[in-house]
């Protein structure tokens, strides 16, 4: 009997859950939230692979395998104007984090969607 999944931690559950192309395609490429959450951590953030890790409370293995199943996705659904389409997967929505530029202090929280010019969540934005 395999081992059952464990839950993985994500900052966010994104507000659009299809994209498709201009012309429309009646197949589907389907990311996990997990997915997009990796998506998120790695590429729009850039976070390193061990901190992202944590933050979503999975090996590092782990987090390299769901990176790589997104972007495999991701690429084959741009490459052949599939229709993406986020739903599912085994997830815990983090909640009830304050945001540093809010309360005037450090940032404890990785992920932090509020506070995105913040230098210790991550790297600053450019103006």
């Amino acid at each position: 009997m395999p081992r059952p999944k464990k839950c993985r931690r994500v900052g966010f559950i994104p507000g659009n859950v299809c994209f498709h192309p201009e012309i429309k395609s009646q197949v589907q490429v389907v990311l996990s939230i997990e997915e997009v959450e990796a998506i998120r951590l790695a590429d729009y953030l850039e976070i390193g692979q061990d901190e992202a890790a944590v933050s979503m409370n999975v090996s590092r293995g782990t987090f390299q395998r769901i990176i790589n199943s997104a972007r495999k996705k991701t690429a084959d659904a741009l490459v052949h104007g599939k229709t993406i389409r986020i739903d599912g997967g085994n997830y815990q929505v983090e909640s009830g984090k304050s945001c540093c530029r809010r309360q005037r202090r450090e940032c404890s929280t990785i992920n932090c969607d509020r506070c995105e010019g913040c230098i210790d969540c991550h790297k600053p934005t450019n103006i």
